[in-house]
This record gives structure tokens, sequence and C-alpha cells, in this order.
């Protein structure tokens, strides 16, 4: 009897064992979205995640099976509740997996589930059930008109209209979807409740050609009988003041609204409510005053009480104006809109020396200024918002050129407290000037609130030295606060544009922090829309006129956003869709610099060349960093010739892979009869002219080696700065690293004077700065002209941080293979990355301690990785305090460079060596 029961317990172990190592499928999303609302999209792309048991390994994904039904119910019964089921198919594709059904109906949700055959053969549960709902999909489902104010607009300030309509639901109300889009920007509200949590709404686009809107369940906002909707509009980006030239009306003159509420009440009976010429309109909105770059005016008192609300009886109210806008331009957003996010309070008050009261947020940041005050009707609150403060402290605005970073709110005067904040503008700014205010106003009464893009946060990098954290933290405000419906250069003075060089050159590194994968999609649209019928591709897109002059030109580094982007998502993401959407683009611009090549030499037209690059006024030593801008051409033409060739074979465009082939051979051979000397020397000798020649490997084999020794000279002659600028700050880590100059590259990395990453660091910066020296070691500041203290753009230094020092590099599309190989230098004790994959997270992290280094890595479920441990050997490798077992998934191949590689599968693995600093101190060199 004992020995049955001792038999019974261990199969019931076994059982639960068993039961426990089960993978499981979780995190489901449809187009990078959690259960999203309104998607214009013929044939959905599925992607998920497994989950394995804790400590087990090795785990990947035979085969899967995707099931799609009209309810959630309906997909365990199958028969005509079923939309379409893939089928057992025998693939490890969990992300990007394309829907196979019949045609999606427009407006209809959707529900599906998958589940996943593990390495043996064993399927997981079914998923729980994830949904999408399809967007209006044509023009033809649009019963709505564009219809505005049916007042005549004060032309000068502009008030922002009211629009409102009641309806009547009739019956219960099952389901409710709202479409809406604007030109320019739009607040709405059901039943005196906000839509939404979405701002600056609809976002940035070329207008005239693709235009945004957005849909919402708005179920739980309507009720039974009388309802009404209200739309607050404003100018924004489509007639509004946009850029440095003090443009107006750049997309048209009136603002519009298109509104659709389709109701599906409880009985299985549909309705729905449009905008038309039954709305009523009216001027007398609490918004007096509203512009992007100019700050917003609010009127309290002004507001109609109840307006948005049912049974309202206001007067004074016009019917709407009927407008014939096209509808051909509109699509369903898919990338994630702006949303609030972090909010900070005042964390030091100050009297400047002009008797300023000032309060310090201690982040610059972007966004707005939530503030609380008392007092009567008609009392006025004035604030200002500033980057930096001068030398002595007083309130500095001299960078924001013409932009007036000013709010200005009047009380309604309820004797309680009034919450009031911005709608229709954000700010660039760390410090708040109190202008005007009702009595003294107090710290705490005044909140911070960041506004971007709610691309989800995927990396983050940390190291034992507190002035490269900070950095990063740098690094990704930066990001954060130019990240706002498209990646603008700057995000407070007189400009705020979508700059392709800036988004190029920091695209890798923006991919690691958070996951752009639908903002850059969404952007790089706009990109080929308002790209010439020449293939040149505009300096900002959405592009304006005065950036590029009426014929577009394209520009070295700049325009090749156009090529490189794509290939990150691709590379990054896995978004093959996104690379072949893009591919006509692409290839459109690498033709028009061929047509303007000359022998094979890209050395016409104009250039912004190695933009704002380390220079000295009266330079008579020539210490000035100035490199060809031909040079440059010609490097960047090879860049986006590979990257074509590359996307080609993806895209298995055979005679494009052989056209490629040939031509890239004909760049890099005249860029040798060009630019370099018989003896390897580069026609400018700077450190960005060797970082491009070898970064896009310009030279042969053979001359490789003593250009990166010239390099790495180079930067010694300049005792340990970089002097290069946009172009070439994002590679030059990156070169002397691969080339054998890790010590070099730390050097540059830890030097704390002008120019380095580090200086802003010690200058008390918070985000990345446009210049090298935007504020001066005597903290004076360069020409206002053009001086920004958040520019992302030498943040791409986060790259090499996240892919040297913690050593995660990516390998197949989307992480479904990658690398782990840290470069320890610096003084560091420690560096930890981690990245959330489409596959899950990711991680290594090193640690030294005395004479033995620990290493771990995890490796998410349906990823391998090959892991290059720092070590003379296997033999002294240890993992788990054991030695490595190819039998237990640990497969060393023969130690390199001072690494030995050793090929996971999933899991989590802790290696240990021996760590010896001088020995080691080589693992980057030849």
């Amino acid at each position: 009897m004992k020995k049955l029961t001792a038999f019974l317990l261990v199969l019931g172990l076994l059982r639960i064992g068993s039961a426990v190592a089960q993978v499981r499928v979780q995190h489901l999303l449809c187009e990078n979205l959690a259960d999203p609302i309104g998607l214009d999209v013929a044939r959905p792309r599925f992607s998920w995640q497994l989950l394995a048991a804790k400590n087990q390994r090795g785990v990947h994904q035979t085969a899967y099976e995707v099931r799609v039904a009209a309810s959630a119910a309906g997909l365990a019964q199958g028969g005509p509740a079923a939309v379409w089921n893939s089928g057992k198919v025998a693939s490890d594709s969990s992300v990007n997996v394309t829907y196979a059904g019949r045609a999606l109906e427009p407006g209809r949700r959707y529900h599906w589930q998958v589940r996943a055959w593990d390495g043996g053969g064993k399927p997981s549960a079914w998923s729980a059930p994830a949904f999408w709902q399809v967007g209006l999909l044509t023009p033809a489902n649009w019963r709505a008109s564009w219809i505005g104010p049916g007042y005549a607009e004060d032309t000068v300030l502009r008030p922002s209209p009211l629009l409102r309509k009641e309806f009547r639901a009739g019956k219960k109300v099952a389901m409710a979807t709202a479409y809406i889009t604007a030109h320019g920007l739009y607040e709405a509200q059901i039943n005196g409740r906000r839509v939404g949590d979405a701002y600056l709404t609809p976002g940035w686009t070329s207008y005239h050609k693709r235009l945004a809107y957005q849909a919402y369940d708005v179920t739980s906002l309507l009720k039974e009988g009388p309802n009404a909707v209200g739309v607050t509009l404003a100018s924004g980006w489509y007639r509004g003041l946009i850029g440095y030239k003090h443009d107006r009306n750049i997309y048209g003159k009136d603002v519009a609204l298109l509104f659709q509420l389709d109701l599906t009440y409880a009985d299985g009976t549909k309705e729905s409510v449009v905008s038309d010429g039954t709305w009523q309109t009216s001027s007398a909105g609490p918004v007096r005053f509203a512009e992007l770059q100019r700050g917003e005016t609010y009127d309290a008192r002004m507001e109609p009480a109840g307006w948005a609300a049912a049974g309202y009886a206001g007067s004074g109210w016009t019917a709407a104006r009927v407008q014939n806008y096209p509808k051909e331009v509109l699509f369903a957003s898919f990338n994630e809109p702006v949303r609030k996010h972090e909010t900070f309070k005042v964390v030091k008050v100050t009297k400047s020396p002009k008797g300023e009261t000032i309060y310090d947020f201690g982040q610059n940041l972007v966004g707005w200024v939530q503030v609380r005050a008392r007092g009567k009707a008609g009392d006025k609150i004035t604030l200002s918002h500033s980057e930096v403060l001068d030398k002595r402290g007083n309130f500095y605005l001299d960078n924001l050129r013409s932009a007036s970073a000013e709010d200005t709110y009047y009380l309604r005067g309820t004797g309680s407290d009034e919450a009031l904040e911005p709608h229709f503008t954000f700010h660039g700014f760390r410090y708040l000037r109190i202008d005007a205010y009702p009595g003294a106003p107090k710290p705490e009464d005044f909140t911070a609130v960041a506004l971007y893009s709610d691309m989800p946060a995927t990396g983050s990098f940390s190291c034992s030295n507190p002035l490269i954290n900070q950095l990063q933290s740098n690094i990704q405000w930066g990001q954060k606060g130019n990240f706002l419906d498209v990646p603008t250069d700057c995000p407070q003075r007189d400009e705020r544009l979508g700059w392709t060089g800036d988004a190029e050159v920091f695209s890798r590194t923006a991919a690691f922090n958070r996951n752009t994968n639908s903002f850059f999609a969404k952007w790089l649209r706009d990109l080929a829309a308002d790209q010439a019928p020449d293939g040149a591709v505009p300096f900002v897109i959405p592009a304006l006129e005065f950036a590029s002059g009426k014929v577009p030109i394209g520009a070295a580094g700049w325009s090749d956003a156009a090529t490189v982007i794509p290939w990150d998502l691709y590379a990054l993401f896995g978004d093959r869709r996104t690379l072949a959407v893009q591919y006509p683009s692409m290839k459109a611009w690498v033709k028009y610099i061929q047509d303007r090549s000359r022998n094979d030499l890209w050395d016409t037209g104009f250039q912004f060349g190695d933009w704002l690059a380390y220079d000295l006024d009266d330079d008579n030593a020539g210490r000035s960093a100035v490199t060809s801008h031909a040079l440059i051409a010609q490097c960047f033409w090879a860049h986006s010739t590979q990257i074509m060739l590359d996307a080609a074979t993806v895209l298995g465009k055979t005679d494009d892979v052989a056209a490629y082939t040939a031509l890239l051979q004909r760049i890099k051979a005249a860029f040798l009869r060009e630019y370099v000397t018989p003896g390897g020397a580069l026609m400018s000798n700077t450190q960005t002219a060797y970082v491009l020649a070898l970064h896009f490997d310009m030279l042969p084999e053979n001359l490789r080696a003593q250009a990166a020794d010239r390099l790495a000279l180079n930067v010694a002659d300049y005792d340990n700065h970089l002097t290069t600028g946009f172009l070439g700050t994002p590679y030059l880590c990156h070169v002397l690293s691969r080339f054998g100059h890790t010590d070099v590259a730390y050097k540059l990395l830890l030097q704390k004077t002008y120019p380095s990453w580090l200086y802003p660091v010690t200058m008390g910066a918070t985000t990345v700065w446009e210049r090298w020296n935007s504020m001066r070691p005597d903290s004076t500041f360069a020409p206002p002209s053009m001086t920004s203290f958040n520019h992302y753009a030498y943040g791409a230094i986060g790259h090499w941080l996240y892919t040297t020092v913690a050593g995660l590099n990516v390998g197949a599309p989307g992480y479904h293979t990658f690398t782990v190989r840290p470069q320890p230098g610096g003084g560091f004790t420690q560096a930890t990355a981690l990245l959330t994959t489409a596959y899950g997270p990711a991680q290594a992290q090193w640690q030294t301690s005395g004479d033995q280094l620990a290493f771990d890595v995890t490796v998410p479920p349906n990823a391998t990785a090959t892991v290059y441990v720092p070590a003379a050997s296997a033999d002294v490798v240890r993992e788990g305090g054991r030695k490595l077992d190819a039998g237990k998934g640990l497969r060393a191949g023969p130690a390199a460079g001072g690494y030995v590689p050793v090929s996971v599968g999933s899991g989590q693995y802790h290696f240990t060596a021996p760590w010896l600093p001088k020995a080691t101190a080589a693992l980057g060199a030849r």
C-alpha cells in the first residue's frame, strides 16, 4: 500500500510538473496594438508571445493555429460563427502572422485567439481571446458630411469654434463607435464627458494627401434617451502658424469637422449620428486663442455650462456650414496617439535678479502646466515657459525666437479652486515664470504634465557610472519630447518640424527605447506622399515649401531616411510589410541620386554635410572639423544602395539585386578614385570622413585597419574629444569598437569637457542639446538663432551603449535571434540592457567583482541567442556554477578574440568567468 501511495504521489508530481512546464500564449497584438478600434487594414497581422514556466529553457514554437470569430463565444463554437481558422501551421512564426480569411466588414468587431505547439509537439491551451474592430475602410462608408462654423470667424485671434448636436438613442445601446477627424485639431465630448484620452488629434500628416481619423468606443458615454455631442476645434498644424517662416494656412484657411457615431442597439438594429447641417455652432467658447507655437488663452467665464450635454438651451448658435472637402484622403490611425504621461511637481522656487518668480520642475519636458487657482471672475493668470535660466538666474526666452511660450487664463470666479490647463498647444520647458496670478501663488498648485506619442517603453540601459546613467535619461527624455506624432527636431522654438536627418540618425536608438514601429510607419507614408516625382525627399516631413523650395531637393543623410528607417523597422521589428510598402519610395530616392551623379560620383547639388560639427572662430590653425560634402554624399549613396540590395533580397526582387550589386561596386570604386590617396589617407582628414568610410565599408579590407588607426590618432590629436556633427556622431564609437579601439571609444564617452556627450550632463542638462556647446562653460549661450536644449540627434550614442557596452545586438529580424557580446571598459563594473522584443524580454547584464565576471542573459521563448562570454577558453566558463554542456543546451564554439561563443535557446543564464582587466582590456583590439 505504501508503494502504491508513493507511486501515485510521484505520478501526481509528474503531472503537476508537466502542467507547469506547458507553454502558454499571451500578449496578443493586432497590427502592434492590443484590442485596437478602427483598423483600415484588409489583412491585419497578428503577433503573440510564448510564456514558459520558470527555469524552463529552449522553448520554441513548432506550429500555431489562429482562429477568428464574430464573437468571443463563437471562437470555440466554430461552424457559422467562425470567420477564419488557419488550421495547424508548421511554423515558428509568432510575429506579424497575416490574416487570410474572408473579406472583413467595415465597423465590425472580430475576436481571435491562438494556440502554439512547443518543441515537443505539445499544444498550449488556447490563449485568452483578443479582438480588433475594423474601421470604415472606404470613403463610401462615411455617411457624415464635412461641416464648419456657420458664422464669419475672427481671422486674427481665431477663437476655437464649438459645434454640438443633440440626438436620441431610442433603445439600449450595445455598442457605439465614434469616428472623428478635423481640419485643425479637435476635442470631443459626449454628454459632457471627454471622448478618449488622446491629445492634439488628428495629428499631423500631409493633409492634402493623407488625413487620419480616430475611432473610439464610446458605448459607456451614451444612455438610452436624449444625448448630446460637443466638439471644440482649433487651428493646429492645419491652418496655424508652423515653422520658422511664420507661415499660416499651409493646408487651408477654414477649420472643419467630420464626425460619425455608429450605434448598434441591443436588438441588433443600427443607427448613425453624423455631422451635417443640423449641427449648431458658436464662437462663444472658452478657448479664445490657441496656437501650437504661441500658447493658449482660455477664458473660463465664456464656457457655456452644459453645452455638450442634452437639454442645453443656449442662444446665439448658428447652423453649421456643410463643406465639400474630400474623403478619399482619409485613413484610420494606426500609430499610437499623443497622451499625457509623467507629471512633475515644483522642486525649487527662485527669485531672479529681475524680480521674477520662477518655478523649476527639475526636468526639461514637453507638454504643459496644470494650475489650480481661486479668485474673482476675470482674474488673470499668465504663465511663461523656458528651458533654461541665464547665468545670472534670469528667465531665458531668446532661443525660442518668435515662439511665445505663454498661456493665459481668466477665472470663472466660482468661489472654489478652478483647475485649468491648455488644450491645443504645447511647450518645451523646465522652468515656469508666474507673470500674473490672483494673490500669492503656491508651488503645490502647479503641475507639469509630459505629452508625447504613447509608444510602449521597451528598452533601458544602466551602468555603474552615474553620469552615463544621466546621459541615458537625457536621451530618453529627448525622444519623449520630440516624438509628438512626428519626430520633431526641437519642441520649444518656432520650428518643431519633422526633420528627416534627425530621425534618420536616431532611428535605431529610438527603436530600443520605445516601440517606434507604428510611429515611424505612419511618418514614412507621409514621406512617400510628399516625395517629389523625381524621387527627391524633402528635408522635413510633412513637407513645407520653405524647407526645400517649391521643387524639393534631396540631401545626403537627411533624405536617406527614406531607405534607412524602413530597413530599421524590418531589422528591429520584423516589419516586412512596411519595407514592401516603402520600397517604391526607397527605390525612387536612390534613382534620384543616380540621376544627378557624374562618373558615379554624387558631387552635385545642395548638401548639409556633417551638420554642426566642431568648429572654431578665427580658425587659422585649421582645427575646425570640415568634411567634404561630396565625400559624405558618396558614403550615404553607398549606404542607401546597400540597403536597397538587402531589401530587394528580402522581397525577392532578383533583378534589382543584380542592379544594386553592380551599382554599389561602381559607387565604391569611384570613392576610391576620388577621395582616397594611394597610401589610404582620405581627402578630408576628419573623424567623420574616416567614420563614414569605415562604417559603410567604402574601403577595401587592406586599407581599413590603417584608416581606423588614423581615426584613433585624430581623436588623440583633439585630446580625446569628438569633432563630429550630425552625420558622423552616430557611428563614431561603433567604428572605433569594430576596429579594435574600444578604449578610445570609452575615452570619448567619458570625456567631460566640450565637445563631448558628458559636457552637457556636467552643465546640468536633463535632455540632449542641439549643439555640443548650446551652453558654454561660462554659462553663456550659443547664438539664440539656433540653440535648442532638447534636440535628440546626438543621443544616437545610445545605440552604442546598448549594443557594445551591454552587448545586446539584433540578429534575425525582430530579435528572433540575437547576439550578446559586451565590450567592458571605461572603468565600468556593471552594465545592463533590457529590451522587450516582439518575442518577450531580452536582457544582457555583466558585472565584475575582483577577479570574477558574472554575465546574465535572458532569451525570450521562441528566440535564440549567441552569447559571447569574455574568456580565454570554454574550460574556464561556468554557467550556473557548472561547466558548459552541449547536452544541456549550451553549445560552445572555439574561443576567438577573447570571447567564447555559446549558442543558447530561451531561458535565463548565469555565466561566470575569470576577470583579468588588463588582459581583457584588449577585447576589442586586433
